[in-house]
């Protein structure tokens, strides 16, 4: 009789810099018995019931001050743990796979007390306080960017950057584009990660006159909080609240301007496409500026903090950059020397080592 294939619990939710990269592994384990676990009204609900099965749970994070509501969210910790406790019992599990967030720690503690192996991706180049906490618990943890290592001494570190969608490796993809915009004209595209970013919309919608006036395309992925996102109408500006064919845009585009997420900087780095980036100052321990200073390290980008950016420093920042090709094609490279393009494939190769021992 064969023997049956592994079972893995795929525990990603929220954001798509916790799904994407662990979608990206599930493509490299197409031998595996895949599950997901996610939480009710997120992300997962939309992309992760088309390829795998979805189960749920409740539960929050812990407020930075005790009471009452710590409590209460205790209680949901304690009752969530028991429930991928028994999750992972009936469903006979041979491994968990985690992007941290919320979710991974009943995930990892109720792997752990059964015996099972887990292994933890962070994509941050300053790993958050729940993979500080839990890492020393799983098998390994993988990173992202090799500065995040140093933040976890006490855990098993594997440095294989961030798996991206396979379409971001399509180099000709760019063909794929079906946006109105020439050939020849230098392309800005401005994007806030999955959330959309109205204080970098404001800027941008005061600057763009001077960069269309040098022949720019601006296409403006806005989300769908923004109330002012239709107020700019150009022959050269294209508003969106979201477009799926990233992959696309961003090989067209010449310059990024964006938040610094793990996930977009991973893509941005994939695609070769050089960024003006500004770190969202209320991310958990600023954690986005550490992503940004990977870039501007090797000067893939330029990074400036949103409460001491003016939409003239942006204009002319911008500006300068269009009327050096050189400097961008330059900077684009340097972006793409820091990418792992086989990040999926050295991931699910430690989880088979891990999860297959």
């Amino acid at each position: 009789m064969a023997n049956a294939p592994i079972r893995l619990l795929i525990a990603a939710s929220g954001t798509g810099g916790h799904l994407f990269p662990a979608i990206a592994l599930a493509e490299q384990l197409p031998d595996y018995e895949i599950e997901w676990l996610g939480v009710p009204n997120r992300l997962e609900t939309q992309l992760v019931p088309k390829q795998y099965k979805l189960n749920t749970i409740v539960v929050e994070g812990f407020q930075q001050k005790f009471g009452l509501g710590t409590l209460r969210i205790f209680g949901g910790l304690v009752g969530s743990i028991l429930e991928v406790r028994k999750l992972l019992q009936q469903g006979k599990f041979d491994g968990v796979f985690t992007t941290g967030g919320y979710i991974a720690g009943p995930s990892v503690i109720a792997a752990r007390s059964l015996g099972i192996p887990v292994v933890f991706h962070e994509s941050n180049a300053l790993p958050g306080k729940v993979t500080r906490f839990f890492g020393p618990w799983c098998n390994a943890v993988a990173v992202g960017f090799e500065a995040a290592a140093k933040y976890l001494p006490r855990a098993k570190n594997v440095y294989v950057g961030t798996p991206v969608r396979s379409q971001f490796l399509d180099e000709s993809i760019v063909s794929s584009l079906d946006l109105n915009i020439p050939q020849s004209v230098p392309v800005i595209v401005v994007f806030g990660g999955s959330q959309g970013a109205v204080a970098i919309n404001k800027l941008v919608r005061e600057c763009a006159s001077s960069w269309f006036d040098a022949g720019a395309y601006v296409v403006h992925l806005t989300g769908d909080n923004d109330p002012e996102a239709d107020t700019l109408k150009h022959p050269q500006y294209i508003s969106l609240p979201f477009y799926s064919n990233m992959a696309a845009l961003l090989r067209r585009a010449n310059l990024a301007i964006t938040r610094s997420g793990a996930g977009s900087l991973t893509e941005l780095a994939v695609c070769g496409t050089p960024a003006i980036m500004i770190p969202y100052p209320f991310a958990a321990e600023d954690h986005q500026s550490y992503n940004a200073k990977v870039f501007t390290d090797v000067g893939a980008g330029l990074s400036f903090k949103q409460s001491e950016l003016t939409a003239i420093v942006l204009e002319s920042q911008v500006l300068r950059l269009l009327q050096s090709p050189s400097e961008l094609r330059e900077m684009g490279d340097k972006a793409k020397a820091i990418a792992v393009l086989d990040s999926a494939q050295k991931l699910a190769q430690l989880l088979r080592e891990v999860v297959e021992r």
